[in-house]
C-alpha cells in the first residue's frame, strides 16, 4: 500500500454520524419537498454488513442520487452503519474535502472501496460517472458505464453482495444535449483536468451552458428502484466471470429503468 492509499483508508475512519445526522436533517426537506424524492425497495436490502450499491448516475453537476439515497437509507437503517461515496479527487481537495469525508465521501480507489466494504460500510459506486451523468436527456433511460467493470472485481474480492439500484429523472433537471466529447478532446481537458466530456445543456437561468455558467436544477420529481442484492458467488460460482456479472448487473438495472419509465406520465412533473 502506498503513502496515498494509506491516507486514503485513514478518510474511512473520519466519518461522523453526529455531523451526517445533521446534514441529513438539512437535507430531507430539501429532496422530499423539491424534487418529491420516493425511495422504493429498501426492505430487500442486506440488514448487516458490507453491500455495494451500485447506480446510474443523473444529473450533471448536481447528482442528487446520493443524497436522496442516504436521506432514506438512515431513515430505515440509523446511523450506525455508514454509508460510502466513492468520489473524484476533486471534491475531496480544499477547504470542503474534511465535510465531505466526514459525511461519508472517500476518493474513487478499489483499495478505499474495499476497506470501506470490510469495515460493515454500505459503499455506493458509480461506475458511469460523469459519462453518466452528463448523458443527453433523450438518452436518460438507457443503463450505460461506459465499459467499466472493475466495481464487479470489488465486490467479489470484498465477499459482499452487489447492491443495483436505479434512479429516474435526475437527467430531466435541465435538457443535456451532448457530453460533448469532441470539445473536450479539442480542449485537450483529458491532460489538464481527467475528463473526457465538456457537457452541453440548456436550462434555468442561463440558458445554453458548456458547464458554465452553471444553470440551477429543475424540480423534477426523482424516484430511485432498490432492487434485489445480488450474492455474486451464490450465482455465477467462486471463480465467476466478470463479463457475465456486469452484463447481468446491467440487464437487471435496465430491466428495473425501463419499468421506471413506464410508469412515468411527464417530464419533471412525473
Amino acid at each position: 500500500m502506498t503513502d496515498s492509499d494509506a491516507a486514503d483508508a485513514g478518510d474511512i475512519e473520519k466519518f461522523d454520524p453526529g455531523l451526517t445526522q445533521r446534514m441529513v436533517a438539512v437535507l430531507r426537506p430539501f429532496v422530499k419537498t423539491y424534487f418529491r424524492a420516493e425511495v422504493h425497495g429498501l426492505e430487500s436490502f442486506p440488514p448487516a454488513g458490507g453491500a455495494l450499491v451500485v447506480g446510474n448516475h443523473s444529473g450533471g453537476m448536481f447528482p442528487m442520487d446520493v443524497p436522496i439515497f442516504t436521506v432514506h437509507f438512515y431513515e430505515r437503517f440509523g446511523y450506525d452503519r455508514p454509508v460510502y461515496t466513492l468520489s473524484h479527487d476533486i471534491l475531496m481537495a480544499g477547504p470542503t474535502g474534511s465535510f465531505f469525508r466526514r459525511t461519508g465521501y472517500i476518493r474513487a480507489s478499489r483499495e478505499n472501496a474495499a476497506g470501506a466494504l470490510r469495515s460493515g460500510g454500505v459503499v455506493i459506486v458509480f461506475p458511469g460517472g460523469d459519462y453518466d451523468a452528463y448523458r443527453p436527456t433523450l438518452w436518460e433511460n438507457v443503463i450505460d458505464f461506459n465499459g467499466r467493470k472493475g466495481y464487479v472485481r470489488t465486490a467479489v474480492e470484498s465477499g459482499v453482495p452487489i447492491v443495483p439500484a436505479v434512479s429516474i429523472g435526475g437527467q430531466e433537471t435541465q435538457l443535456y444535449l451532448s457530453r460533448g466529447t469532441w470539445l473536450a478532446e479539442r480542449l485537450g481537458l483529458k491532460r489538464l483536468l481527467r475528463s473526457e466530456i465538456l457537457p452541453l445543456s440548456i436550462g434555468f437561468p442561463f440558458g445554453l451552458s458548456a458547464v458554465i455558467p452553471p444553470n440551477l436544477p429543475l424540480p423534477t420529481k426523482i424516484v430511485t428502484q432498490v432492487l434485489d442484492p445480488i450474492d455474486v458467488e451464490a450465482e455465477f460460482g467462486a471463480d465467476p466471470d466478470f463479463d457475465e456479472v456486469d452484463e447481468h448487473v446491467r440487464s437487471v438495472m435496465q430491466a428495473a429503468l425501463t419499468e421506471l419509465a413506464g410508469k412515468r406520465r411527464f417530464p419533471i412533473l412525473g
